[in-house]
């Protein structure tokens, strides 16, 4: 089951990170949207409706959960970028997933939001000094402040884990 959950691993926070990694990590971020697009071109609604894992969410889940996700993590950037260690405002994404417009909603509308978010978002991060990448937020549900070179990586970290969602549901 761990496997079918964490497909390439769990996220684990690098020891030290250099501009190499980050340059990786961002045009990992600059590419998912296409990598995405392309591996649910075509599905139909029941296709979309296959689980990666029992109990784990559907494709059409997945995609919209992206977006929510990645929203939140640009405004998360922002805040950190504009604010002095904000505290972030965390969010309930297995209820998120379960709304109407995360459950059975067409998912054209966040593969577009997706391309216009991530766009935007490597325009941010090429725009960003080292010493910008050092500036923090703070999570409140576990009190530790994350750096953005670290969000960075978290979140081609999830590009990748969740377009192998797809890939394995796809399978299914």
């Amino acid at each position: 089951m761990e496997q079918l959950k964490y497909p390439i691993g769990k996220f684990k926070k690098p020891d030290s990170i250099d501009k190499a990694m980050r340059d990786v990590w961002i045009a990992s971020i600059k590419d998912f949207p296409d990598k995405l697009a392309d591996e649910v071109f075509g599905l139909d609604d029941q296709t979309l409706e296959k689980r990666y894992r029992p109990d784990g969410w559907t494709i059409r889940q997945v995609v919209h959960h992206c977006a929510d996700s990645h929203m939140n993590s640009f405004i998360r950037f922002k805040l950190a970028l504009t604010e002095d260690n904000p505290t972030i405002k965390p969010y309930l994404e297995h209820r998120w997933a379960d709304l109407p417009d995360g459950g059975n909603h067409p998912i054209a509308s966040s593969l577009k939001l997706l391309q216009g978010l991530h766009a935007r978002w490597v325009t941010l991060l090429k725009s960003l000094s080292d010493q910008d990448f050092q500036r923090t937020f703070r999570h409140p549900e576990t009190n530790e402040l994350i750096a953005l070179e670290t969000n960075t990586a978290l979140y081609a970290w999830h590009c990748e884990h969740h377009l192998a969602h797809v890939v394995n549901a796809k399978r299914n």
